[in-house]
């Protein structure tokens, strides 16, 4: 059996009645640059998020740049974010000219932990940016309380964790701002780039729409230094079509999660959780102290594996010069060296989850496998 890591084209086939009828209107009318497709699905994502104001633009690395410029952070300020993610929040951070600063991260979530965070926050902090890695939603009660006591921003990082919640509340709702994107393989995907910002404060969102369009309130009257970062119609209507589905989609992705862990309980290695509205799966990660070798079987028996992440950004070649070396954030290091997502998706079967789980089960031999 072969299994794919992701199938996006099976999201297609499913939708493509709904999907290529959306798409055509746009084309028709003519209008493809914030048009009435973004307004409304600016206004139906602000409600399923829980805010007021939601901002689209051309992706999540934008969203959060326009974030911090929104906030006036740059040179000369500091912003805490974790070490162990995708680029783009320390790619935003530098872009500002703000000086990137990592916290490490907890060894059983994989999101930026608050000990860490505390102990980095100095006089020049800024913002702080968890990430709700993986789809779970980071430890945000003492940062939050940090943030507040200190005078510093949150901005929420929740590319992967789009309908997670705690409390009924959903992230990008608990900060100051929150961040989304929309590339293809989030939860939430569109057939290209596009990002979100979102807010409960009315004047934020208006420079978040004035920095979005080259800084204009009024054609052609430039009111700020703004950029070209616009979310376009195409991505708003395929988007507003997707964005019926979202709860039903976590909730299989919970359900996939919730089959892995029952199948795989009981073998060497460290699953995820909890698995319950806080986690929407964007990944369903493994961690593995045979990492290397169980992902060349799994490869071997047709079901491919990609590594999220290898290396921590603090060693990334791009920051050389920052004085970073191994060692420094050590629980980071050690789970990239474990770390192995499995293939998760709503269109994913049991029977390709049951594959996947005896496989797994194969190669540590186990004989109830």
């Amino acid at each position: 059996m072969q299994v794919p890591f992701l199938n996006l084209a099976a999201q297609y086939q499913a939708l493509k009645d709904e999907l290529l009828p959306a798409v055509e209107h746009v084309l028709a009318g003519g209008h493809y640059i914030l048009g009435a497709n973004v307004a409304a699905f600016e206004q139906e994502f602000a409600s399923h998020v829980g805010v007021r104001f939601a901002v689209g633009v051309n992706s999540g690395s934008d969203a959060l740049i326009l974030a911090l410029r929104a906030l006036d952070i740059g040179p000369g300020d500091e912003v805490v974010t974790t070490p162990f993610t995708y680029i783009a929040p320390a790619e935003a951070i530098y872009a500002v000219g703000a000086k990137i600063v990592f916290a490490d991260i907890h060894s059983l979530t994989f999101n930026i932990h608050p000990d860490q965070v505390a102990r980095r926050v100095t006089a020049r902090t800024k913002a702080i940016i968890p990430v709700h890695l993986f789809g779970l939603v980071a430890d945000l009660g003492p940062i939050l309380r940090l943030a507040a006591g200190r005078g510093i921003d949150v901005i929420e990082d929740g590319a992967q964790s789009l309908g997670a919640k705690v409390g009924g509340v959903k992230t990008g709702s608990f900060g100051r701002l929150g961040c989304f994107s929309f590339y293809p393989t989030k939860n939430l995907g569109a057939a290209g780039d596009g990002g979100m910002v979102v807010t409960n404060d009315e004047s934020l969102a208006r420079k978040l729409r004035i920095l979005r369009a080259h800084g204009i309130e009024r054609r052609y009257c430039h009111d700020l230094h703004g950029q070209n970062s616009r979310l376009d119609e195409l991505q708003a209507a395929i988007l507003r079509v997707k964005l019926k589905r979202l709860d039903a989609w976590n909730t299989r992705r919970r359900d996939i999660a919730r089959r892995y862990s029952q199948n795989l309980s009981g073998l060497p290695l460290q699953l995820p959780a909890p698995i319950d509205d806080s986690h929407v799966f964007h990944v369903y990660a493994i961690a593995s102290e045979r990492r290397d070798d169980l992902q060349k079987f799994l490869a071997d028996h047709g079901i491919p594996t990609i590594i999220y992440y290898p290396q921590p950004l603090h060693l990334q070649k791009v920051y050389a010069d920052m004085g970073w070396r191994p060692g420094d954030f050590p629980v980071a290091e050690e789970i990239s060296r474990k770390i192995l997502p499995l293939p998760i998706y709503p269109e994913m079967t049991d029977e390709q989850i049951d594959y996947v789980t005896s496989t797994i089960c194969q190669f540590h031999k186990e004989g109830r496998c």
